[in-house]
């Protein structure tokens, strides 16, 4: 989910969802999935609904789909609502986290869906709003929850998480080579002053790190507070299960398209893909086994990327990629068993 750089010049709690952000590889996303809505009923799910560019989309290009938008963050929701209030009630609108998808459905009584799209990472919401904490260009508190309303923020990990922990998430999820020289320096500060905001902590690593590093490949902070942000909300934990669970909750025809925008979630939606598509069959075997053939197969040659001309108009879109795939069978021995989840709030296609 992305949006230009530049400041809006309304406010950004009064700037509409299309004023504020360039959806990625729309057109291609729409292509991917809207063979499997092409009928009455039809049913797709935009997981990370954020402020719904994908969504209106694929509403507009296939008008007899029924759009489900789940989103953890409040505020997105809100926004969605707005731009997408004119599908009446072939919009619902969900808070839940997307590794829910089938949860979801159950509630609203859909049970299928025909379609997923999943456009990960943080968005442009979050990014450009100074006070979520998301952004190392700007001093703001150090939060970075995607949704407010529960979790841990970003400054509680820095000041209470061991120093092992901190080279940890540095290392896994930031893929920093410094992790440990810049752990040392947050753990003795933290003695003397917590971390509270974000300038402290980019001065610190900016600090912490090689002259050479510091002047190639942008901001040094930015390894570190993606670390940080995929801590915060699980990220990628959730996406270990998210996609299986999308895959599971699909029709057989049904689509999903993934957007991903760094190595770590694009090897993660390769690997499932990849387990997706394999025969189970034992080697040696002349014939394959009922249940064991593939349950998908690809829609993309590896991972797409967004053609030079996006990438221009909307720098954001450079670390893109996209893969899809399409359900081709049922599992061997019927549907999964689904664990029942939490309280959440739906919403109807007017909401505002």
């Amino acid at each position: 989910m992305t949006s230009p750089d530049s400041r809006q010049a309304r406010p950004a709690d009064t700037a509409e969802a299309h004023e504020r952000h360039i959806t990625v590889m729309r057109d291609r996303c729409v292509e991917l999935l809207a063979p499997a809505l092409d009928k009455p009923g039809s049913v797709v799910v935009d997981a990370t609904l954020g402020m719904g560019g994908h969504s209106e989309a694929l509403l507009t290009a296939c008008p007899q789909a029924t759009l489900v938008g789940i989103d953890r963050d409040p505020q997105a929701l809100e926004l969605a609502g707005r731009r997408l209030a004119g599908f009446g009630d072939r919009v619902r609108l969900v808070h839940a986290v997307y590794d829910e998808i089938p949860e979801v459905l159950d509630e609203l009584g859909l049970h299928r869906a025909d379609g997923v799209m999943m456009d990960l990472g943080v968005s442009s919401l979050q990014l450009d709003e100074v006070e979520r904490g998301f952004a190392y260009s700007v001093d703001a508190p150090l939060d970075m929850r995607m949704d407010q309303t529960t979790g841990t923020p970003a400054s509680e990990i820095l000041n209470t998480y061991s120093a092992g922990d901190l080279v940890r998430i540095l290392r896994d999820y930031g893929e920093e080579r410094f992790a440990k020289k810049i752990v040392s320096a947050i753990v003795r500060e933290r003695e003397v002053t917590p971390f509270t905001t974000s300038a402290r902590l980019v001065d610190l690593v900016r600090d912490n790190v090689p002259a050479a590093t510091r002047r190639t490949g942008g901001n040094p902070a930015k390894r570190t507070f993606q670390a940080l942000r995929i801590e915060v909300n699980a990220e990628l934990e959730v996406l270990q299960r998210a996609v299986p669970a999308a895959v599971d909750a699909l029709a057989v025809g049904g689509r999903i398209a993934v957007l991903t925008f760094q190595s770590l979630e694009d090897r993660i939606v390769k690997r499932v893909f990849a387990d997706q598509v394999r025969s189970t069959t034992p080697p040696g075997l002349p014939v394959e086994l009922e249940g064991h053939s593939p349950r998908m197969r690809l829609l993309t040659r590896g991972a797409e990327l967004p053609p030079e001309s996006e990438m221009e108009q909307n720098p954001r879109a450079a670390s893109a990629k996209l893969r899809a795939a399409e359900r081709i069978r049922e599992a061997h021995g019927g549907t999964t068993t689904r664990r029942r989840a939490g309280d959440r709030r739906a919403r109807g296609g007017d909401a505002a």
